[in-house]
């Protein structure tokens, strides 16, 4: 066993009604027939893999895929018995939810569900080829929001090919009108070898120009509308008086903060100390080891001090709140460290500590690079 306590487990469903020319998550379009099976399997792997998980969880997150396109038989089974967690959140594509399928997360333990909305525009959601119209959006969310949903998440996608600032506003503001308690804005990335990039290769590469333009819109819409801009590309509304609760990502902080994660599910990725492993992205090579009672086919990757120093610098200068160099100077590069900080981009606000200012996490991945030994 290569350790035990972690907290943070991540769960694959891989079924969608389609696949958008964009993505290039492990997939696989309709299947109704495999539902049941894959869901067995997931659950095989979880009983193969529970010593390494603490008594209680931190969170459990189900992504894809779209989860809520699987069969409402295997997921409630699904649901039912995974372990019990803080923060249990479901991604859903709005033309999905119901209010049977609300119903279903709500009595399963569900607090926490994240909508992919990506845009309100219609014409930009036929070149992102997605199936909901904005009128899914607003259903979806009230419909969480009668079954007594408090904790909803909104996906929204920039930089897509023919979007112009003031379509990105106008998203902006419809998704600011629904009062999420979340919203994550991600710049689109379209990866080598999809037919997005293929297709729109030229768009894209005039979008990426303006992509600095377009997050400090986001930004300054979203913090002037009292949001939080606790992550580069992630925003919450801050604690209610009442309960104070935290409305962050919790799951997703566990991994910008560099805790331990177990991924369940075909292609899915766990990371245990210095130990990482990555699932088989075949479908049917997952489900024959585990119909088999074995563990899935594998890729293992023992991670150095090195890495994991860079990668804790990296995912760490996400977030708004200072990061703590103990242990992770020798993956710094001081005179770096030291230029930014005249250029105004760092700031150490005491000794030991350090965080990119409004200007650098703008900028972002370019600071951080540079900053890498």
């Amino acid at each position: 066993m290569i350790g035990a306590g972690v907290t943070h487990l991540y769960v694959h469903l891989p079924f969608c009604s389609s696949r958008c020319g964009y993505c290039d998550f492990v997939t696989a379009v309709g299947r109704r027939g495999e539902h049941g099976r894959y869901a067995d399997g997931l659950l095989r792997e979880l009983e193969l893999e529970r010593d390494l998980l603490a008594p209680r969880l931190e969170t459990v997150y189900l992504g894809g895929g779209t989860p809520t396109f699987t069969d409402g038989g295997p997921l409630e089974r699904l649901l039912a018995a995974l372990p019990a967690a803080a923060e249990l959140t479901v991604e859903a594509n709005p033309e999905t939810v119901t209010p049977e399928l609300a119903a279903l997360l709500s009595r399963n333990g569900v607090n926490r569900v994240s909508i992919g909305a990506q845009t309100f525009n219609i014409a930009l959601l036929d070149v992102l080829e997605r199936r909901a119209g904005p009128e899914d959006v607003r259903r979806a969310v009230q419909t969480f929001r009668d079954a007594n949903f408090d904790n909803i998440s909104l996906d929204l996608l920039y930089g897509i090919p023919g979007q112009e600032p003031a379509a990105l506003q106008r998203d902006l503001e419809e998704a600011l009108a629904l009062e999420p308690e979340h919203l994550s804005c991600y710049e689109l990335e379209a990866k080598p070898g999809t037919r997005f990039a293929h297709t729109f290769g030229d768009e894209l590469a005039r979008q990426c120009e303006a992509m600095e333009g377009y997050c400090e819109q986001v930004v300054e819409t979203l913090t002037t509308a009292g949001y939080r801009w606790y992550e580069t590309a992630s925003f919450c509304r801050p604690p209610d008086r009442a309960s104070g609760r935290d409305l962050r990502a919790r799951h997703n902080l566990g991994y910008w903060l560099g805790h331990d994660y177990l991924g369940l599910g075909v292609g899915a990725v766990s990371t245990v100390g210095a130990e990482r492993w990555r699932n088989t992205p075949s479908l049917a090579g997952y489900l024959d080891a585990l119909g088999r009672g074995k563990r899935p086919p594998r890729e293992h990757e023992h991670l150095s001090a090195d890495t994991r120093a860079t990668e804790r610098l990296m995912l760490g200068l996400r977030l708004d709140e200072p990061l703590q160099l103990a242990g992770l100077r020798h993956a710094l590069d001081e005179h770096e460290l030291a230029r930014l900080g005249r250029l105004g981009l760092t700031t150490q606000p005491t000794p030991g500590m350090l965080t990119l200012t409004p200007r650098g996490r703008l900028l972002g991945g370019g600071v951080t690079a540079r900053l890498l030994a």
